[in-house]
């Protein structure tokens, strides 16, 4: 794979505070370049949400309302956040959870493509007993020494893991569009259009 023929990419991951629909708690957004995640140029924003935080939620990823309190709000962030994605791929695991939080906290914000790592790896791991990002790990064993010290289903965390087994996944394929052929969803921006029968006029 050549790296270098790779568009503008950005591996992201939020965090939501358990309401449905959620409020956002957390965003990471990381840059791929070179075939390296860029941690110098990532973006990551904690978020206090207009509800409170459900402690189902905060007993998965920590966030709870106290930590959050002195935090900006979503309107205060909005277009910081909408600036820094603009209009490069984004690649997330089940991305169309991320993509359409994403998209509903930024109705105006539309990524050129979405790359879900979920889709990809089971084009690239067939038969396996599970795709979560977990059994993902376990299975590819990517280098995680250099991810956040946070953990676990914290958005910066989750994020570096993420671009790591996209890394990995991409070795199997030749090209950029052959990648994206296996990983963008049908109807997420960057799906590859169906071929149009020729027609007599």
């Amino acid at each position: 794979m050549n790296f270098a023929s790779w568009p503008a990419l950005l591996v992201v991951d939020v965090e939501g505070n358990g309401t449905n629909p959620p409020d956002l708690v957390e965003i990471a957004a990381l840059p791929v370049r070179g075939g390296r995640p860029d941690t110098s140029a990532a973006g990551a924003w904690l978020i206090r949400p207009e509800r409170p935080v459900t402690a189902r939620a905060a007993g998965i990823h920590g966030l709870t309302n106290d930590v959050l309190a002195d935090k900006p709000a979503w309107a205060q962030l909005a277009d910081q956040v909408g600036d820094f994605l603009g209009q490069a791929w984004i690649c997330a695991h089940h991305a169309h959870v991320d993509y359409r939080e994403l998209h509903r906290h930024l109705p105006r914000w539309e990524p050129a493509g979405v790359i879900d790592t979920l889709r990809l790896a089971k084009a690239t791991y067939k038969g396996l007993p599970s795709y979560t990002l977990d059994a993902l790990i376990k299975h590819v064993t990517p280098d995680l020494s250099q991810a956040p010290r946070v953990g676990r289903h914290r958005a910066t965390y989750d994020a570096y893991a993420t671009a790591q087994l996209l890394l990995s996944m991409a070795e199997h394929y030749e090209t950029w569009d052959q990648l994206t052929a296996a990983a963008v969803p049908p109807g997420l921006p960057g799906a590859p259009q169906p071929e149009q029968e020729p027609t007599l006029w």
